[in-house]
């Protein structure tokens, strides 16, 4: 007879976890549909303090299962809801949420092989996938990783290895002469925070002027460059970080153009493809990456157009020996000492993260489920209809200051006469408290202008339409 307590055995037993799946899967689906349909809002909206102590106020005992997960997901931001068109974060395809639930109830973290026999192997194979669909060399290799902020860091330690002409991680950051990159000043805040993170204070991140277009050139770097290595601030620049679908505006900089002035000056190519990475599958957009096989690093979100879960992000490096140096350090009790490419398949040597989460399974089996195509097609229709809101938005009197390159649109109403920027803020924050829509804002040297990324590719014109006739009504109101 089993000693283990009777609550124990509860917690653990399979048939409990048969019963209240079965209920939740179906709860969800049901759910899912009315999203589909357009019914609800899309954002449940509680100012801060009253949502905090409405659920304090429930406490931490007597809870059902199902009732409570259902609880948070009517409670929760809609991004299933083809009305959502706010951040850069996307309904995961169904069975990628699959995927995760076996992932979780796994638990099998990857700093070494023996703990991720099947998702190791896995995460290679979809690693190298992503490397051939960037058209990077047979050489190339890195990590997936939790997040386009830990995958710049990843990167941007890597190049402060290769390029500063000092063991960086040995001798620290003040072990030669003060260093920094070259960025846009549309680069996402992730830059900022890494170059703070290695020690580099305010001056490590450079920003090259952009023009309209909100994308880096080869003049404004060269500007850059001459500015940032002479006086007494004079900084040694061992890198450029460009965009391949910028955050603000899904923006793509000329990355073959931007490659040849790396070149011409020994440094460093990062490009941050956190959004726009999954344009290499689409055959409408891919041309928009040209350049991208040439940067030493590249990161990839597959969270974002690929439609997966948070979060799941590939750092690839051009040499695939440069994934070992962003952290040059020894573990005796997972790695036992020696060079870590011995042991390539040991991953925890190429990331930050010791207990990685499994996260190539859900890219691993959508592939197969679904083949590129799918892919494909969810980009050129989430592309198409930001286009499509572009002109929708410009035929109702908005002013829309880019046409859009990716799925991101930027526009902002024009009433007139008044402050412009409170006007627009004050629209969006109707939006937000009204919740049948949701739109985010974003500041441009032009001012603040409000925000749109189409990541749901059920999103219909009518929806669009509807959009446009909700932000002229609440402008009015």
């Amino acid at each position: 007879m089993s000693d283990v307590p009777a609550a124990i055995r509860n917690a653990f037993d399979p048939e409990h976890f048969r019963a209240d799946g079965h209920r939740l899967i179906d709860a969800l689906a049901d759910q899912l549909g009315r999203w589909h349909g357009r019914e609800g809002v899309v954002l449940p909206w509680l100012a801060p303090t009253e949502a905090r102590d409405a659920w304090a106020s429930k406490g931490l005992t007597q809870g059902d299962l199902v009732d409570d997960l259902m609880a948070i997901t009517r409670a929760s931001t809609a991004l299933a809801h083809p009305r959502c068109m706010a951040h850069q974060v996307p309904p995961p395809l169904p069975g990628a949420a699959l995927a995760e639930l076996v992932s979780a109830l796994l638990n099998n973290g990857m700093a070494v092989a023996e703990m991720g026999p099947a998702s190791v192997p896995i995460e290679l194979a979809v690693l190298d996938w992503m490397r051939g669909k960037l058209g990077m060399p047979a050489g190339a290799g890195g990590v997936l990783t939790s997040g386009g902020s830990v995958g710049n860091l990843t990167a941007l330690l890597a190049m402060r290895q290769a390029k500063a002409g000092y063991d960086a991680w040995g001798d620290g950051a003040h072990g030669g002469p003060p260093l920094a990159v070259i960025v846009s000043s549309d680069a996402h805040y992730s830059i900022a925070r890494t170059v703070h993170i290695m020690g580099w204070g305010d001056g490590g991140a450079i920003p090259a002027k952009i023009g309209e277009s909100h994308k880096l050139t080869a003049r404004a770097i060269e500007d850059a460059l001459a500015q940032a290595t002479t006086g007494p601030n004079a900084r040694r620049v061992i890198g450029i970080v460009a965009a391949a679908g910028s955050t603000a505006v899904g923006a793509f900089d000329p990355l073959d153009e931007l490659a040849d002035v790396a070149a011409k000056h020994g440094l460093w190519l990062h490009v941050d493809a956190a959004h726009g990475g999954g344009a290499a599958l689409s055959a409408k957009e891919r041309h928009r990456l040209a350049g991208i096989h040439r940067a030493d690093s590249v990161v990839w979100d597959a969270h974002k157009l690929m439609m997966m879960p948070a979060l799941v992000t590939a750092v690839l490096f051009k040499d695939g020996d440069r994934a070992y140096e962003a952290f040059a350090q020894q573990a005796s009790y997972l790695f036992a000492g020696g060079d870590p490419r011995d042991k390539w398949w040991d991953l925890g040597t190429r990331t930050l993260e010791c207990t990685k989460r499994a996260m190539a399974i859900e890219v691993w089996t959508a592939l197969r489920v679904h083949g590129e195509e799918l892919f494909g097609q969810i980009i050129d229709r989430q592309c198409h209809l930001a286009t499509l809101l572009a002109t929708k938005l410009r035929d109702a009197g908005f002013e829309v200051p880019l046409a859009p390159e990716s799925n991101i649109v930027c526009y902002r109403h024009t009433a007139p006469g008044g402050d412009l920027d409170a006007h627009n803020r004050g629209l969006r924050q109707k939006v937000v408290e009204d919740g049948r829509f949701y739109i985010v804002g974003t500041q441009l040297p032009r001012g603040y202008f409000l925000r749109s990324t189409l990541m749901n590719p059920l999103i219909e014109p009518s929806d669009l339409d509807a959009l446009v006739v909700h932000l002229r009504a609440l402008a009015s109101s």
